[in-house]
């Protein structure tokens, strides 16, 4: 990070500014000491944010530095009565307490590290019938995307198989929805990127081994939006059915919907669509032998984005723990290339 973007931390209180300076360290965040006025207004307009000590904030005050978003006045609790005014004179944005705000400040300066970068896009996963094969789809595509950058496969369907388990993250500590499904408050998107079970590039949220609870929708729109800020890439395996499933597809730009080209399997896949407000991202991965993959495009009335084979020792290779992807030739990998490719070029659906 270069100096002119680092965090702007004034106060001439010793303990205040060891202890921001360890929340910093601990953010990986490298934030710059003003000890003076005029290194103060000279790095106030171009810092990221400003964290001016409560002991300071009367003497900022009297400055009347020009008014910005990002000031934050920090104050060990209780903050003296004259921090609340002193704040909104120099626009701060709100008074934080320690310790009790700690962990706000950390968030904050854990977030900086993700400025700059553009939001990771967003590709949804979901079966036109049961057992079609879309969690297995989820998961190799976010093998292929993890290629690529850091990627995190969210999987939406408590009754599925579990993408931890198709990962073979199933034993890997870390969080899973009975930690964030009822959470409030914002979430970072470095702290999800580091708390949930991963290897390598790829990590992976999925449910709990004892069933949990329904998850709040506020939850669900927080945890999403924390991953598209840590992640390059962020693949759904979305339920046939659920509050959420409209909300989710909407979000993301594209859905396959894997179909099997049967009667039952085209007709399940048709009624799919048709309860979706707007069908216009969706693309079909035609799994398996029997119709035309582009008569099925008119019957189910999306156009295909691929068509694949069923993987030899797919099955075998999922009970031993070895994911999915396991080499570069296969129609399930060729199929997630041309799933990803599809959602990062828009080729398919433009």
């Amino acid at each position: 990070m270069e100096h002119a973007q680092a965090p702007l931390v004034t106060t001439s209180d010793a303990a205040l500014a060891d202890e921001l300076t360890r929340l910093a360290a601990a953010a990986g965040a490298v934030i710059t000491s003003a000890s003076t006025t005029d290194a103060v207004l000279r790095g106030w307009t171009s810092a990221p944010v400003v964290l001016v000590g409560a002991d300071l904030a009367a003497t900022l005050a009297d400055l009347a530095p020009p008014r910005r978003p990002g000031v934050q006045v920090i104050a060990w609790a209780p903050a003296p009565p004259d921090t609340y005014r002193d704040a909104l004179v120099i626009g701060a944005e709100r008074v934080v307490e320690l310790p009790s705000g700690a962990e706000l400040v950390a968030e904050l300066l854990t977030d900086l590290g993700e400025a700059g970068r553009l939001d990771g896009s967003v590709l949804g996963v979901v079966g036109g019938c049961g057992g079609a094969g879309a969690t297995t789809l989820a998961c190799a595509v976010g093998q292929v995307a993890a290629a690529h950058g850091p990627t995190l496969v969210v999987d939406l369907d408590p009754l599925g198989p579990g993408c931890d388990r198709v990962l073979a993250l199933d034993d890997a500590p870390g969080v899973r929805w009975d930690s964030l499904g009822s959470a409030s408050g914002r979430l970072s998107g470095r702290s999800l990127r580091e708390a949930v079970p991963r290897r390598d590039g790829l990590g992976v949220l999925g449910w709990p081994a004892t069933p949990a609870a329904a998850l709040d929708t506020a939850a669900v729109r927080e945890t999403l939006s924390a991953a598209r800020r840590g992640h390059d890439t962020v693949v759904l395996d979305l339920p046939r059915a659920g509050d959420q499933v409209a909300e989710a597809a909407a979000g993301c730009a594209l859905v396959a919907l894997v179909v099997r080209p049967t009667v039952t399997g085209v007709a399940a896949a048709a009624r799919w669509v048709a309860a979706l407000p707007d069908p216009c991202r969706v693309g079909l991965v035609v799994r398996g032998h029997g119709a035309a993959p582009d008569r099925v495009a008119a019957l189910v009335g999306v156009p295909v984005i691929t068509a694949m084979s069923d993987q030899r020792g797919l099955a075998e290779a999922l009970d031993l723990g070895l994911g999915p992807v396991r080499s570069r030739r296969g129609p399930l990998v060729t199929a997630a290339r041309a799933v990803f490719a599809a959602a990062t070029e828009g080729s398919v659906l433009a």
